[in-house]
C-alpha cells in the first residue's frame, strides 16, 4: 500500500513519541483481557489518532473521513472507546506533566484556581437542566475549571 501524503493535523513524530506507549499500552492491555480469538488489529495506532485529529481539526463528520483514513467506523470504534476507558484523560495528564517538568516546575501542582462562571439559560430549556447561582440571581447553568498555577487545564465541570 502506498504512503499517504500526510495532512496539517497529522501528529508529528516527536509528537507521536509522547503518546505511542500510553496508546500502545492500552491496546496490549484490552489484547490481554480479549478471549484469544478473532483477528489481531489491522490498522497502525498512529493512522487511527491522525485520523481523529483530523475530525476534530476540521469538524467533519466520522463518515466523512478521506478514503486514505482507516475506515471511519474503526476510528470512531477506538475514539469511543479511548474515551469510555479515560486515554484523553490520561494522554492529557501525561502531556501536562511533560510541560510542567520543562518549566522547572514539578510533574505534579501543589496549588490550583477554580473559577466558575454562571450562564442563564434560554427559556426554552427544561427546569431539570439548569440551576440557580442563589448570589448572582442567574438562573441557568454553572461552569467550573480548575487550572495550575501555568494554566494548564486540570478539571472541568458543568
Amino acid at each position: 500500500m502506498a504512503e499517504r501524503r500526510p495532512y496539517p493535523s497529522d501528529l508529528s513524530d516527536a509528537r507521536w513519541e509522547l503518546i505511542e506507549p500510553v496508546l500502545s499500552a492500552w491496546r496490549a492491555e484490552r489484547r490481554r483481557h480479549a478471549l484469544n480469538i478473532g483477528r489481531p488489529p489491522e490498522h497502525d495506532l498512529r493512522e487511527i489518532m491522525n485520523a481523529v485529529l483530523y475530525v476534530d481539526r476540521t469538524g467533519v463528520q466520522w463518515r466523512y473521513l478521506p478514503h486514505d483514513l482507516p475506515p471511519w467506523e474503526t476510528v470512531y470504534g477506538y475514539f469511543a472507546k479511548w474515551q469510555r476507558d479515560g486515554v484523553f484523560a490520561q494522554l492529557t495528564g501525561v502531556l501536562r506533566r511533560l510541560l510542567r517538568q520543562k518549566q522547572g516546575k514539578d510533574a505534579e501542582p501543589s496549588a490550583c484556581v477554580i473559577d466558575a462562571q454562571s450562564v442563564k439559560t434560554s427559556t426554552s430549556v427544561p427546569a431539570a437542566g439548569q440551576g440557580t447561582d442563589a448570589a448572582k440571581k442567574i438562573v441557568g447553568r454553572k461552569r467550573s475549571i480548575v487550572t495550575d498555577t501555568l494554566g494548564l487545564l486540570l478539571a472541568v465541570l458543568v
